[in-house]
């Protein structure tokens, strides 16, 4: 049964995006009185081939022409989508509100645009979000900076790190945790595109998230390492007053159900179970994803910094997201164990954010 799950997911998806398409040519054909439908279903039915084999061909291509491709299917991906939510609301407005078939029409149009727009808009800004947390153990507070989900590829670069650089400076933390997917592809992927992060004024921890593998995680690790990144693959270290447990991006347990393969990659229990790891001691546990979080509680975990959700970055898959994570955005309390997931800094897919927010997390640890 597991092995025809995967076929079954594909089949919906293609039956969902070819229902998505009928509906959006019929209902433009209505708005503008066409007679003959054929040019909507063949030009809705070419955008979503275009969006679905530009994303899937070009994401680590390094070129000019297919970075351009890239970037106009994974726009074409969010505006189709708000295209078809736009017409589904003003379809649902008309049963209250009689307008013109015409009047319809433009109304999706220039809302789709509209969303569009202020999503691309609105991912390009990167908000601080502010935490306190208390921490047995610690005899000084702590100021620590999260950064996850960075992206850095077809669309974030070098300046764009730059500024996260220079905003999570203005905060000063005494550390930063990056807690892994800082490349999104391979056109990017070298030293010369993580350059700012030297100019961080606190030392930098990284642990591997799975789009760093998809792009090359042992050339991103290399890449960190030569730049004074402090690389952490299932493994302790200490700063200050603190322990720092990194792991690779795994799942929770060998059984664990996960959307991303991870091979005969160890589970987080397995490994915690094998780290010498000091339960009396402040902990903070780094992972890309918020999963096995009552792993780390058995083990003394302290804190739990996790990112990979996006809180899914568009709305509504936000709420998809709520129902998959558990601990999908911020910050929760499992039996002592505090966990917070962030909603990343950067995009996956379209570089939209409708109904999230782009942050770059301060938290500040007190003595409890």
């Amino acid at each position: 049964m597991k092995q025809i799950i995967p076929y079954i997911i594909l089949i919906l998806f293609l039956g969902l995006l070819a229902s998505a398409n009928i509906y959006l040519a019929r209902r433009f054909s209505f708005y503008f009185e066409l007679r003959n439908a054929r040019f909507l279903y063949i030009s809705f039915g070419a955008l979503t081939v275009f969006m679905i084999a530009g994303i899937i061909s070009t994401t680590n291509a390094q070129g000019t022409f297919a970075n351009w491709i890239y970037i106009l299917a994974s726009i074409v991906m969010g505006f189709l989508l708000y295209l078809l939510l736009s017409v589904a609301f003003v379809d649902l407005l008309n049963i209250l509100i009689k307008l013109a078939p015409r009047i319809l029409g433009a109304a999706a149009l220039v809302l789709a645009v509209a969303v569009t727009t202020g999503g691309i808009l609105n991912a390009q800004y990167q908000r601080i979000s502010k935490v306190e947390i208390p921490m047995k153990g610690l005899k000084n507070e702590l100021k620590v900076a999260h950064l996850s989900d960075i992206h850095i590829g077809h669309f974030w670069g070098v300046n764009t790190l730059q500024r996260i650089v220079d905003k999570t400076n203005a905060q000063n933390p005494d550390v930063v945790f990056i807690t892994g997917d800082l490349f999104d592809g391979r056109i990017r992927l070298n030293t010369a595109s993580l350059e700012p992060l030297k100019k961080l004024n606190a030392p930098a921890y990284f642990v591997e998230g799975n789009h760093d593998g998809y792009s090359g995680a042992e050339e991103v690790k290399k890449n960190l390492r030569e730049i004074g990144v402090t690389v952490l693959e299932n493994e302790i270290t200490h700063f200050n007053q603190i322990q720092i447990i990194g792991l690779d991006h795994m799942r929770a347990t060998d059984n664990s159900p996960g959307m991303h393969g991870t091979g005969n990659k160890p589970s987080i229990q397995s490994v915690l179970d094998s780290l010498n790891i000091f339960p009396a001691q402040p902990t903070v546990l780094l992972h890309h994803s918020p999963d096995g979080i009552e792993y780390a509680n058995a083990h003394g975990v302290d804190l739990y910094l996790a990112g990979h959700t996006h809180n899914g970055q568009l709305f509504p898959f936000n709420f998809v997201v709520g129902m998959i994570y558990k601990y999908d955005k911020g910050l929760h309390n499992y039996k002592g164990t505090r966990i917070y997931t962030s909603q990343g800094v950067g995009t996956f897919g379209p570089p939209m954010r409708v109904g999230t927010k782009s942050e770059i997390v301060i938290l500040t640890l007190n003595p409890e």
